[in-house]
């Protein structure tokens, strides 16, 4: 159940925001070995931002999941999305933080229940 949210200060139209959001699925999907049927990706653009006291193109991801992350796992994550948002967007990959949430089960509700 990897959930990947993206907020960026670049504008993101339709067309690349559905590129994105297809890459980053596979991406997921393959590097913590989940099948892409479970995974969830959403991007926010146009958020006013500032990294470093600048407004040059900056993005924020926070991805979370039951299991699959882990020291091993989250920099192959962090330089696959670094990649994806650095080629679909223009955000160098110095100005892109994302923060890995392994959470348990019985903290997520799906279906009406919890994992």
């Amino acid at each position: 159940m990897p959930q990947l949210s993206l907020t960026t200060n670049v504008p993101v139209d339709a067309v690349v925001a559905a590129d994105i959001i297809k890459d980053c699925s596979k991406v997921l999907a393959r590097v913590i070995g989940k099948p892409e049927s479970y995974v969830m990706v959403s991007i926010n653009g146009s958020v006013p931002m500032s990294f470093a006291a600048s407004e040059e193109p900056a993005a924020y991801g926070e991805l979370m999941s039951i299991g699959g992350l882990g020291p091993g796992v989250n920099g192959k994550l962090s330089a696959a999305l670094a990649e994806i948002l650095e080629t679909k967007l223009s955000v160098s990959r110095s100005r892109f933080y994302v923060k890995f949430d392994d959470v348990k089960g019985f903290n997520l509700g799906f279906n009406g229940s919890t994992f």
